[in-house]
């Protein structure tokens, strides 16, 4: 495929793309008005002016060529979930178990053809067993047969895509076809011509197993909707999506599990693909909730939906499915609705503020105070773990508010290693009045960076004549640093 010629050109005679290389303007595309009159791909454009001096030369854009080949592989998903970009003019897809919706592959093909008019003027496609084949049938093929093995064997060598000096030493050894290595010993071919091309030539003949890597993963779950006539309001198409969610819920219940993400695709009959996502922090199979979610997530959008002219066909994809359980009653009878309701509280902020602004305390296993929780985006949290709780008749081990960083205080203790005395903090001095420690606390020298001393601390709960209570900590032994600084690390109730 190809790029749409830009506005501001004619698109009548010859046009290629240039790219700066190595101090020197190469060509690195060219229309087939260009290709005829003996252009490529690699020549320098003083050389093609002296060929061509009519040829109309604009700086290639690769950033633009990527993003419009990105859009063409969305266009793409409607016809399969398998679509692979092959960078930077090509797109594979595997049609297996597709075409059928379609009415067979040749169906298919007219399909794409008819939809990809809007976004290039010159296609060119093929079908064969393995990505390769057709790969090289769509860039190599001159003319149409009905045999794939004979079009495959009459090819160049040059379909092969090996290096340059591979290319020539086989047309300077007579083999200028693919027809001319497919009978040849494997061994031979691979002493003389390389390793890599009887892989490749047993994966262009079919000869060996080959398959695409798309560029989305298969979801766990897909549901889809087509109509005949495109879908004018934005309003039905979120009802359609209502509709697939409740034929999800249903397959969900069946399999006892639910989604923690759902993705709705919204095709439009111009090739525009709409995205909507939306993540839940548990298992979900409730249609109901989910549409809460899609509609909190169309209220977010800083644009609305443009139906344009209509959406004619409408996906609904679960990625992430997880086991679900039924719901426990409870002795006295009902269900314990505080866990959903709480979930449900925190997928519908997350939809409303974004998944990064509602976030949820996680334990980690380490010692160090600072590192001992992560603060995680809820919807993406594990399951809560239960937390340890204090005996209501100890005081905290632990201040309710940490400073990030610790904030340097001075302070008067015993030496070398006793308790802090009294401190002045922000200005102000703090007569200590009772003081409880110290916990020892030590590096963690199997995860301490190079040049990192590791240094322990000591640190002790303290409270002022005036009943304010901190955590201070010494940070370094006096055998460890000759003067060891002291912080306050939080604060207690």
């Amino acid at each position: 495929m190809a790029r749409s010629t830009p506005a501001d050109l004619a698109v009548e005679g010859p046009l290629a793309l240039t790219e700066r290389h190595k101090g020197a303007v190469r060509l690195t595309a060219c229309n087939p008005d260009a290709v005829a009159l003996g252009l490529g791909i690699g020549m320098t454009l003083a050389d093609a002016r002296a060929r061509v001096p009519d040829l109309a030369a604009v700086e290639g854009d690769p950033a633009a060529d990527m993003s419009w080949l990105e859009r063409i592989a969305d266009a793409c998903d409607r016809f399969t979930p398998s679509v692979m970009t092959e960078p930077p003019d090509g797109l594979a897809l595997d049609i297996t178990g597709c075409a059928h919706l379609f009415g067979g592959e040749y169906g298919l093909l007219a399909e794409v053809e008819a939809r990809m008019r809007r976004w290039t003027g010159h296609l060119r496609h093929a079908l064969a067993d393995t990505p390769e084949g057709a790969r090289a049938l769509a860039r190599f093929q001159t003319a149409p047969s009905s045999s794939e093995a004979a079009a495959l064997r009459r090819l160049p060598v040059a379909a092969l895509e090996l290096d340059d000096e591979a290319d020539r030493a086989l047309r300077r050894a007579g083999l200028k076809t693919v027809g001319d290595l497919a009978d040849r010993p494997a061994e031979p071919l691979a002493a003389r011509f390389g390793t890599e091309l009887p892989d490749r030539l047993a994966r262009l003949l079919g000869r060996s197993g080959s398959v695409i890597t798309p560029r989305r993963a298969p979801p766990a779950l897909l549901f889809e909707r087509r109509f005949a006539e495109p879908i004018a309001r934005a309003d039905d198409a979120v009802a359609v999506i209502g509709e697939l969610a409740a034929q999800a819920s249903i397959t969900m219940e069946e399999q006892r599990k639910g989604g923690r993400r759902f993705v709705a695709r919204l095709f439009r009959s111009d090739g525009h693909v709409v995205d909507l996502a939306v993540e839940c922090g548990g298992p979900l199979r409730d249609s109901a909730r989910i549409m809460r979610l899609f509609t909190e997530r169309v209220a977010a959008l800083a644009d609305p939906i443009d139906p344009g002219f209509g959406f004619d066909m409408i996906r609904l994809a679960v990625p992430r499915i997880e086991p679900l359980a039924a719901a426990q009653l409870q002795l006295e009878g009902g269900l314990d609705h505080a866990d959903e309701a709480i979930g449900e509280l925190v997928d519908r902020l997350s939809m409303r503020a974004g998944p990064r602004r509602i976030r949820r305390f996680v334990a980690r296993d380490t010692h160090i105070p600072e590192q001992a929780v992560l603060a995680l985006p809820a919807i993406e949290a594990p399951p809560p773990a239960a937390w340890t709780t204090p005996d209501p008749a100890e005081p905290p081990h632990r201040p309710i508010h940490l400073f990030d960083p610790p904030q340097p205080v001075e302070v008067i203790a015993e030496l070398p290693d006793g308790p802090p005395r009294r401190f002045r903090w922000r200005r102000n001095l703090h007569e200590i009045s009772r003081f409880e420690g110290p916990e020892r606390i030590a590096a963690e020298w199997w995860r301490r960076a190079p040049g990192d001393p590791g240094l322990t601390r000591d640190y002790y709960r303290v409270e002022d004549v005036r009943g304010r209570r901190f955590w201070l900590f010494r940070h370094g032994l006096y055998d460890e640093k000759p003067a060891p600084r002291w912080y306050v690390h939080g604060l207690f109730a």
